[in-house]
Parts: structure tokens; sequence; C-alpha cells
């Protein structure tokens, strides 16, 4: 027999109350109910959990280590209710990585100011999607066009694409390079969620490609000398690394970020994200 979350609020009701005539009042059935109720928990556990005497209710040693397990699955399940009714008590957005930039650290302290009840919360994961088609989050930040067909989502602010290299390349004394001037070089691209393809240059003109899988490892084959690669200026704030300088590229596009979410079932609080963040970007453009 399964163990029902019933049988759970019964039994933490005897011990609360005190008494099965106290529980039943409170859960609102008989206390016939409440007897038969924790009869089936303890036939289903195959332990006995309350001491019943013409005093008082006691809990067993089994019975103390169920009702503080009971507490807890209860607590939780009382979560996941309120969250999959009102969707306001948290808020998950996901990165693969930069987050939100230079705008990560205000964009999480007037989120907390603003809107206290919530609890905000940023989740790496490295995909596409920054985790939302994997269900790690609830809204997402990427730098990349998602499928319009699963998700929605808009555009927040716009970054310029800045050159890494290793700090003895010759081009990291330089104040800015080009695109033609890259398509001589070897670019490192982040497969799995980075933002640059050789889309960049026209075809005669593409450079030689090595690929990567990860922020990290992306950063360590240029900062080694191998390659040179191409980023969102806010890799430049939020992965800053020894050995690795970052140098506007003058005439690329810049690439656009974007909040996402599913088409079909949008985050009802992805309104209140999309505003402040735009706001961020948008006072940052103007100074």
């Amino acid at each position: 027999m399964d163990v029902e979350l019933r049988q759970l609020r019964c039994l933490v009701a005897i011990v609360d109350s005190g008494t099965f005539t106290d529980a039943a009042i409170d859960l609102g059935v008989s206390q016939a109910a409440v007897s038969r109720t924790l009869a089936s928990l303890e036939t289903a556990l195959g332990v006995r959990l309350l001491r019943r005497t013409s005093r008082e209710v006691a809990p067993t040693a089994a019975g103390t280590r169920v009702i503080a397990r009971a507490r807890r699955i209860l607590a939780e399940t009382d979560d996941l209710v309120r969250e999959a009714t009102t969707g306001h008590s948290h808020l998950r957005i996901g990165y693969a990585w930069s987050a939100m930039g230079r705008h990560t650290l205000q964009f999480q302290r007037r989120w907390a100011r603003l809107f206290p009840e919530t609890e905000l919360q940023l989740v790496r994961t490295n995909s596409a999607t920054g985790g939302l088609a994997e269900g790690a989050c609830d809204i997402a930040v990427v730098r990349t066009e998602p499928d319009q067909r699963r998700f929605g989502g808009v555009i927040v602010g716009l970054e310029r694409r800045h050159l890494a290299v290793a700090a003895d390349d010759p081009w990291a004394r330089r104040r800015f390079v080009r695109l033609a001037e890259i398509s001589d070089r070897t670019v490192v691209i982040d497969r799995r969620s980075g933002s640059t393809t050789t889309d960049l240059w026209p075809p005669e003109k593409r450079p030689a490609v090595e690929y990567t899988l990860d922020v990290d490892d992306w950063l360590t084959v240029i900062a080694i000398g191998r390659c040179v690669g191409i980023t969102a200026e806010s890799t430049v704030t939020q992965y800053p690394r020894p050995g690795v300088v970052f140098r506007p590229v003058r005439d690329a596009a810049p690439i656009p970020v974007r909040l996402i979410w599913w088409r079909d079932d949008p985050h009802p609080l992805a309104d209140r994200a999309t505003r402040l963040l735009t706001e961020l970007y948008g006072a940052a453009e103007r100074t």
C-alpha cells in the first residue's frame, strides 16, 4: 500500500493537537476517520507510530522518525502547490555564461528590493537555452536566437563584440581590431552555447575554426595562444582570466541579449524581469 499525504497530515495533526478528538476537529473529519487513517498508515509502513493511553498520545521511536520526515514532506508539498498556483515565490533565471554581464549584481539587488516576496535564483546550465529546455529554470538569458516555435522572448539589450587574445599576443597592445584582420587567425568557438559563428565573415574570408564546449575551456585555449575568440562584452566582466586580454571588434554587429521562456507557458514574472533588465541595459547605453 502506498503512503498518502492525507495519512501524513493526519499523523502530524494528532501529534500537534495531542488527542484524536482535537485532530479530528482540526482536520474537519470524524474521530473514527482519524483512527482509521492512522491505522492504515501504520499498516502501510509496518510499524507502530503512536502509543495511545487514557492520558496522552505519544510517538514511538519509529513514530518520532516518521513524524520528522512527514513534516518536511508536507512543507515541501505546500511549497510546490504555492509555486504552481501563484508562480510568485521563486524565479529561476538560467544562463549558459555571463548571466547579465556587468548588470548581474545590480539586477539581483534591485530585484530583492523591488520584489522581496519572490526569491531570485540564477542558474548556470551549459546549453543553448541556458537550461530552459532542460527544465533547470523558468526563464533564461541567451545571446543566440532560440527556436521560435518553442520559445517566446524579447531582446532586452545589445552588447558589443570583443576579441579575446592571449596577454602576450601582439594584438593585446592594440585599442581595437577589425573582423577582416581576424579572418587570418584561428578562432575558437563554443559549439554548444557560444554567440560566434563563421557567418560573421564572407564565405571566402572565413577563418580557421577550433571548437570547445565550455567557456572555461574556451578561455584556456585562448590563454595559451593557440586561438583567438570573439565574445559579448559581458564575458569581459564575468570572466576575467589571467593571461587573456579583451579588445573591442570595431566593425562587428552587436549581440542581442534576450530573455526567453516557453511560448505555451510563459512565467508570470517574466514581464517584471524583462522590464528591469531592459531598464538596466538602456541606462548603460545612455551613459
